[in-house]
């Protein structure tokens, strides 16, 4: 299948070797096992160079399907969760995406290989320049990356076709629900500090959707209208 994303990437060997290359091919094929069915999801997955944005010492674990710790006392998520956020927003290659959550930026740089523009935000302004700086180095022009309370959204920007947020929340953020467009996907866990549970919301005019695609577990997502720092 002729898999089309927005992007070819900028690596040289020695950022990526034929080793990065096959862990990543494994990685993909794991996640198809697990259920990732969006093709432009796994081609993304398979071309996105994950161990670039882990810590250094931590690269030798860069695509096993776990989360790894990153500055800020922060986590980078687990492969299966990023193509799986990624996957329910059903995203085409002339969306607007809105990220809650940039982290070091791995999720930010999966959505924009499969949607025309991704707007990211992150509380922690050494992670928020670290990501756009990487965004940069591999060659990003689609890409965004603000620091700002994320709970809050963007609203100079919105509306957005999707919304992804890598952080749990004690319930749906309103302002993110606002900033939907017609027929636009927010994903974000929901529960409590504990687990949470993948809710995705699909906006029709006033009225919203609401759908639950299991347990999952997330740092918490800090703001007006998440937890309190």
């Amino acid at each position: 299948m002729d898999i089309k994303l927005t992007h070819n990437l900028k690596l040289t060997y020695q950022q990526d070797t034929p080793a990065h290359t096959r862990h990543r091919a494994e990685m993909v094929a794991r996640l198809r096992k697990q259920g990732i069915k969006d093709e432009r999801v796994l081609a993304a997955m398979l071309a996105v160079p994950r161990h670039l944005f882990v810590p250094e010492l931590m690269r030798h674990n860069s695509y096993g399907d776990h989360a790894l710790p990153i500055a800020g006392q922060q986590t980078i998520s687990q492969p299966y969760i990023v193509a799986r956020e990624t996957e329910l927003l059903m995203l085409n290659r002339h969306d607007r995406v809105l990220e809650i959550g940039a982290g070091s930026g791995y999720q930010t740089a999966v959505l924009a290989m499969v949607a025309g523009q991704v707007f990211a935000l992150e509380r922690l302004t050494e992670l928020a320049r670290g990501a756009q700086a990487l965004m940069t180095t591999l060659g990003f022009h689609n890409t965004t990356i603000k620091w700002m309370d994320g709970t809050m959204g963007w609203q100079d920007l919105a509306p957005f076709q999707g919304i992804l947020v890598a952080a749990g929340s004690p319930d749906v953020p309103q302002p993110l629900l606002d900033q939907l467009d017609e027929n636009g996907r927010l994903v974000i866990p929901v529960g409590d500090e504990r687990e949470q549970r993948l809710i995705r919301a699909t906006r029709h005019g006033d009225e919203f959707t609401r759908e639950d695609h299991g347990a999952c577990k997330f740092v918490k997502l800090i703001g007006r209208h998440g937890w309190q720092a």
